[in-house]
């Protein structure tokens, strides 16, 4: 047996794994969402339909569903930046010399990634609980809310989304920090002592230094959160279940509902090949942009 084939046969069982765990159910999703797949096709195949491009079409023309996408996208506009700066923020801290007790740090700003996303959005709708809620009485403590006009985190259409987003900022950032933190220890030491013999300060060394050398790595860090972000589906399920107003329904939440409330497989298929079609396009978009600033 050549090196060739013995190669193969290693890879095989992987490979194996992939294509019917991953590609066989992406084909059948898509194969569903051109049908009309529904509780009654789930009882009996022979009442399954092929409609073509129909779910597409019906979904481009739901309001439920672009007011779903807006959600998302404002989601992913103001939580991916807000997450990355929090991480890098972080990061840069945990890699300065200055800090003390870098462990106990690290363990403290990873530990919100690791615990149950359903467990600390059930916790998260008691600190923003309107009456007894430590935010509200936090921001009442310092005057920036009247204590007999609480601030309604998750009930005001103008602010459900903003909470959730707060949520999701404290619970995903300790992950983007560790891969900016490894990506700032990279970073060769001789760059920062011929920047000190330069006399360059603390932030003319970020900006000639550290914010070129981690380019690479915060690229991979927004893709990674926007993708990330695009899925948001939990937070709203688990603290708002899509209100008030539909103000927090997702596109995954959207999906879910027509899914598993109503049974409209074949729509719930169609909108997850809409939202890999969206996903991939932007993913396109940064790395030509990212192409574009390192040329």
């Amino acid at each position: 047996m050549n090196v060739q084939k013995a190669a193969w046969c290693f890879v095989a069982p992987a490979l194996l794994a992939i294509g019917v765990f991953f590609f066989l159910p992406v084909a059948a999703a898509l194969a569903m969402s051109l049908t009309d797949f529904d509780i009654y096709a789930l009882a009996d195949l022979g009442n399954l339909r092929f409609v073509g491009l129909r779910n597409y079409i019906e979904l481009l023309q739901t309001p439920l569903f672009w007011r779903a996408l807006g959600n998302t996208f404002y989601f992913v506009i103001v939580g991916v930046p807000l997450s990355i700066a929090a991480s890098l923020g972080a990061a840069l801290l945990l890699n300065s010399r200055v800090t003390v007790l870098k462990g106990l740090f690290r363990t403290a700003y990873f530990a919100p990634v690791v615990t149950s996303l359903v467990a600390v959005a059930v916790i998260w709708r008691y600190v923003l609980h309107t009456r007894y809620g430590m935010l509200n009485y936090a921001l009442s403590w310092f005057g920036i809310v009247p204590i007999n006009e609480p601030v309604d985190w998750l009930g005001d259409p103008d602010w459900a989304m903003p909470a959730i987003i707060l949520f999701a900022v404290w619970k995903n950032f300790g992950y983007n920090m560790i891969i900016l933190l490894a990506g700032l220890q990279s970073i060769p030491s001789d760059l920062y002592e011929a920047a000190d013999l330069d006399g360059a300060g603390t932030w003319s060394k970020f900006r000639w230094v550290t914010w070129p050398m981690l380019g690479p790595t915060l690229l991979m860090v927004s893709i990674l959160s926007m993708s990330g972000y695009f899925q948001l589906f939990a937070e709203p399920y688990v603290m708002t279940q899509g209100g008030p107003v539909q103000s927090t329904v997702s596109v995954l939440y959207f999906m879910y509902e027509q899914g598993f409330k109503w049974w409209n497989l074949g729509v719930a298929s169609a909108v997850a090949f809409v939202l890999f079609a969206i996903m991939f396009t932007i993913t396109l978009l940064q790395l030509r942009v990212a192409r574009g600033i390192d040329a």
